[in-house]
């Protein structure tokens, strides 16, 4: 596994923790980094996870926005908490890192999908960050 691939993990666990826990990315981010201080081994995927959960955090309302957009009959609430982790990490990915590639990013979070979430969310986590990587503007 890359280290970008368990940074990836790691960012999802912070959302997904905060999601569940009703608390806030930060707070999730702060514990996550007292974690991180007792694991050198681990600090290039904390570094990166640190830089999509800050990404996230930073452009949230624009992200939701996507996601309640292209979602067709689904809001935020209805989804399980995985799949808006999984989404929001793709989308940050796909329109504001230009490091990785579109396809890198969706196939990341599809592979998520299959892995942690229901039947469907591998091709629904799919079809929602294809037509959000089709209309982005570096696409």
């Amino acid at each position: 596994m890359s280290a970008r691939t368990k940074a990836r993990k790691r960012a999802l666990d912070i959302l997904y923790a905060a999601d569940v826990r009703q608390s806030t990315i930060p707070e999730s981010l702060a514990r996550e980094a007292e974690r991180a201080v007792s694991e050198p081994d681990r600090m290039a995927s904390w570094l990166y996870a640190r830089e999509i959960v800050d990404g996230v955090v930073d452009n949230q309302i624009e992200i939701d926005e996507l996601i309640e957009t292209y979602s067709q009959g689904w809001t935020l609430a209805r989804m399980p908490n995985i799949d808006r982790a999984i989404l929001r990490i793709g989308i940050w990915e796909i329109l504001y890192n230009d490091a990785v590639p579109v396809a890198v990013a969706i196939d990341e979070a599809v592979e998520s999908a299959k892995v942690l979430s229901t039947d469907d969310s591998a091709g629904f986590v799919n079809g929602l960050l294809g037509k959000i990587a089709q209309t982005a503007p570096s696409a």
